[in-house]
């Protein structure tokens, strides 16, 4: 019997887009080529059933449960598109894009559409690179 090749965790973000109502999968890859357009080490993953982004280099020990590399995760929960950064009190947000105030730190972003995303690309490049200054390396 034949094994089954695993896939990769881009091929698995791939597959999840995919499966998106067609004008939520225009918006979500357009979003997922802003994170990894920002920096080279922006990695991406499912996780929580959706598409996440994390820092892929070095870093100096910590609990996973800090969610310390994660910089953010999709919650398509009925066709919203929310990006919920688990650091993101930690952000100097000087654009205003995010939200929230939960105790845990989290932060979260709501876009519209497409074209609230295209609005909002700039300001969201520099949240994602000011996140990546604050990595303990």
């Amino acid at each position: 019997m034949a094994k089954t090749a695993k896939l990769s965790d881009k091929e698995l973000v791939t597959a999840h887009i995919k499966k998106l109502e067609p004008g939520l999968r225009k918006t979500i890859e357009y979003l997922r080529q802003v994170f990894l357009k920002t920096d080279p080490q922006v990695g991406e993953m499912i996780k929580w059933n959706n598409p996440c982004f994390y820092y892929t280099g070095e870093m100096k020990p910590f609990d996973p449960k800090e969610y310390k590399r994660d910089i953010a995760v999709f919650n398509l929960f009925k066709g919203r598109i929310m990006l919920v950064f688990p650091g993101g009190a930690a952000i100097n947000d000087s654009a205003g894009l995010l939200e929230g105030d939960y105790k845990d730190g989290r932060r979260t972003i709501v876009f519209n559409d497409l074209k609230d995303v295209k609005a909002k690309e700039k300001g969201l490049q520099e949240l994602i690179k000011k996140w990546l200054a604050l990595v303990d390396k």
